[in-house]
């Protein structure tokens, strides 16, 4: 395995595996595409490390079928058959892509605001190892969401959970609060050629 060395070692008191073993709060951000991709694939290695997952969708319309929630469906069924792995939970909240904004928009923040209210329900309750909240910086840019509210729920998580928000436009108390963050630039992208989303790329 590799073994990453810190550049400081802080004085908190905690001996290396404590510090090892700390719940993370992650944000993937920026303009450039991937940012989703690479919280699934952080949640395929939790799966196997035998963490519940539990990703909460926001803005994608519940009638989208992305291939990530088939995969995650199928591990999940894996693992209630042969135990392998940990269970998968997949939710959905509001409606519509993050770059189209439609009718109905009270219904939407709504539904989001939910959707955080029921994050807060299993965050408390511990149900989960890692929560991937996908596409959930817009919830919050949209003022549909408290900021620092989610911040200050986020600290105080009990037990050990991992915590991954995806999203563009991270808010700045977001980005401060968080242990690891990652801001995807675009260097290249073929719609820069005129090209539209595939499937197997884009979904």
């Amino acid at each position: 395995m590799p073994q990453g060395r810190p550049e400081r070692v802080p004085a908190d008191g905690l001996t290396t595996r404590q510090r090892r073993h700390r719940p993370l709060l992650i944000v993937h951000t920026g303009q450039m595409k991937g940012k989703s991709t690479a919280a699934f694939g952080l949640a395929l290695r939790a799966w196997t490390a035998g963490l519940p997952i539990g990703v909460f969708q926001f803005v994608k319309s519940a009638k989208w079928r992305v291939g990530e929630e088939n995969a995650f469906r199928a591990l999940g069924e894996v693992h209630e058959r042969t135990g392998q792995g940990a269970p998968v939970a997949w939710h959905k909240m509001g409606e519509g892509w993050s770059w189209i904004q439609r009718g109905g928009e009270a219904d939407h923040a709504a539904d989001a605001l939910e959707g955080w209210r029921q994050i807060q329900r299993d965050l408390a309750a511990q149900r989960y190892g890692l929560y991937v909240l996908d596409e959930f910086t817009y919830p919050m840019k949209w003022g549909w969401v408290d900021v620092d509210e989610v911040v200050a729920t986020l600290a105080d998580r009990p037990g050990f959970q991992h915590v991954v928000i995806t999203g563009r436009d991270a808010d700045p108390r977001l980005v401060a609060a968080a242990d690891l963050v990652a801001e995807l630039t675009k260097v290249k992208h073929p719609m820069d050629a005129g090209q539209k989303g595939q499937k197997g790329i884009e979904w």
